[in-house]
């Protein structure tokens, strides 16, 4: 069975042990995975999802010691403007009191697409934001008990994607990654992943054309990367399609463990991954465990102490 729809986002942070802080004890996320980035084993890799670390529920970071100071990443064209949370509608007044009393910076309630949405930033910036929507209830929550379990972020609702032109990413999506349009609400253009409910973790994607525009720079609170999901017999048939359709060069596969991978860049710049389900955040250690202990992949075993002694202290 094909799944489409947002697989995980990356982004990029300074401090691990603030970033850590914030996405597991204000957010309430679990960390389902402790690794390293896989082409850089020098830097933490952290997974934030719900319990078993389903797609569409992650969010991931690149926790970069010399990111700051002076180097924060920049908004503008060709990157990920906002990541959006899921969460049930009748949890927004819960998350409204919680971020006033733990001193996140937000702002005022507003409509997109007719769902209510407070955005907000992490301590590096990070743009995000809380998305009610009626029957996410449904969807399994995370809570590790400070947050309570009907409360609890449910997965990823959407990104906002800033480009010059909106209609090549457009043309991308729903010719290759299994979107289909689904309106617009004055700038926005929104993206749906085909066969799934608006409750569903990890199914819009927006586009807002902003024309001539300043270029992001990458850094701390820039979002690195979009994963979307792909069987693997799905993700050969996407990368042929980007290549031989539209002429867009694609990486090989890549191991990255709990899934494989194929980047491309797609028309407005944005880095797009397309990743496997399988085989999963259980592959190495119980999903009663997940999270708890340094997992590196097989080729950087060997060298253990030698990672563990430059990584920063968590405690």
């Amino acid at each position: 069975m094909r799944h489409n729809g947002i697989h995980h986002v990356t982004a990029i942070a300074a401090s691990a042990r603030r970033n850590l802080d914030f996405f597991t004890r204000i957010l309430g996320m679990r960390l389902v995975k402790k690794t390293v980035n896989f082409d850089d084993p020098g830097g933490y890799h952290f997974y934030y999802g719900d319990e078993a670390g389903h797609p569409g529920t992650i969010l991931t970071f690149f926790p970069l010691e010399h990111a700051a100071p002076g180097r924060a990443g920049r908004a503008g064209s060709g990157e990920t403007q906002e990541t959006r949370f899921l969460v049930p509608e009748a949890s927004l007044s819960f998350w409204t009191q919680r971020l006033v009393e733990k001193g996140v910076a937000h702002e005022a309630p507003t409509k997109v697409f007719g769902e209510t949405t407070i955005a907000f930033t992490d301590p590096d910036g990070t743009h995000l934001a809380l998305v009610g929507v009626a029957g996410a209830e449904a969807e399994p929550g995370w809570s590790d008990g400070e947050i309570p379990q009907e409360h609890a972020i449910r997965g990823i609702h959407s990104v906002k994607l800033l480009l010059e032109d909106a209609e090549p990413t457009a043309e991308i999506l729903t010719d290759v990654l299994g979107f289909e349009a689904a309106g617009k609400d004055g700038s926005l253009a929104r993206f749906q992943a085909k066969g799934s409910s608006p409750a569903t973790p990890g199914t819009f994607v927006d586009l807002h054309a902003a024309g001539e525009f300043l270029r992001g720079r990458m850094g701390a609170g820039s979002v690195h990367h979009i994963a979307f999901r792909a069987d693997e017999a799905g993700q050969a048939e996407m990368a042929r399609r980007l290549r031989e359709v539209h002429r867009i060069a694609t990486t090989e596969q890549k191991d990255r463990k709990y899934f494989r991978s194929v980047y491309f860049r797609e028309p407005g710049g944005v880095l797009f991954e397309i990743a496997t389900d399988d085989p999963g955040f259980a592959i190495d250690e119980s999903e009663t465990n997940l999270g708890q202990a340094l997992k590196l992949p097989d080729q950087y075993e060997a060298r253990r102490t030698e990672i563990e002694a430059v990584l920063p202290e968590l405690a």
